[in-house]
């Protein structure tokens, strides 16, 4: 039986992405491209996620690239405009399940310490769970099975209760591993059904 759901943030119900931030700076899209995929790439921007500063890891670049000086610094300073808002169809989900009062809720996500403040004053819907394990604050990032570890430990859940989604594969296959039900968020639309069809959702 199923008594606990834990959510990721990112890419399930917030909308987050540098472009939406670079497509303002840069008038070139082959040049974004080269930028987010040369210079700030993902594995950089994960260091993040570890509890790295925003500041130790773009001095880094800036010595390297120092042209893309103003650029690197934008991804600090202007990192607000990475999120175009809520996944709405998600976030409508959660709080029904909120609402029925049957799960405990719960958050785990890959995401900055220095940075999280700003999704919490944006989105009142994080308030609906109980608790959310922030990578950056623990200095440990999915899909690392310690992260699992710690927020089973820290709450006393039992994997084999407790519902995993994601929208990132490598998180869900260690997920599984570990013992959780899981399931890899695509759309809001599937995940209902999947909901649905474990008695979750009436």
């Amino acid at each position: 039986m199923i008594k606990n759901v834990i959510f990721d943030l990112g890419g399930v119900l917030i909308d987050w992405n540098p472009r939406y931030l670079y497509r303002k700076i840069f008038k070139d899209p082959a040049i974004m491209e080269h930028f987010l995929t040369h210079i700030c790439t993902q594995a950089w921007n994960e260091r993040h996620d570890e509890g790295v500063t925003f500041a130790a890891n773009a001095q880094q670049l800036i010595v390297k690239h120092p042209q893309f000086a103003t650029h690197i610094k934008a991804y600090d300073e202007r990192w607000g405009e990475m999120i175009n808002g809520p996944i709405q169809g998600t976030v409508d989900l959660l709080e029904k399940i909120y609402d029925q009062g049957r799960f405990r809720l719960l958050g785990l996500s890959n995401w900055s310490a220095e940075k999280f403040p700003v999704a919490e004053q944006r989105f009142p819907f994080l308030q609906n769970f109980e608790d959310i394990v922030v990578s950056g604050r623990i200095k440990i990032k999915k899909p690392n099975p310690e992260i699992f570890r710690h927020l089973c430990i820290k709450h006393g859940l039992v994997p084999e209760q407790s519902l995993f989604i994601d929208d990132v594969l490598a998180n869900i296959e260690v997920a599984r591993h570990l013992g959780f039900h899981v399931e890899l968020f695509r759309d809001p639309d599937r995940l209902a059904a999947r909901l649905i069809a474990l008695d979750m959702l009436t």
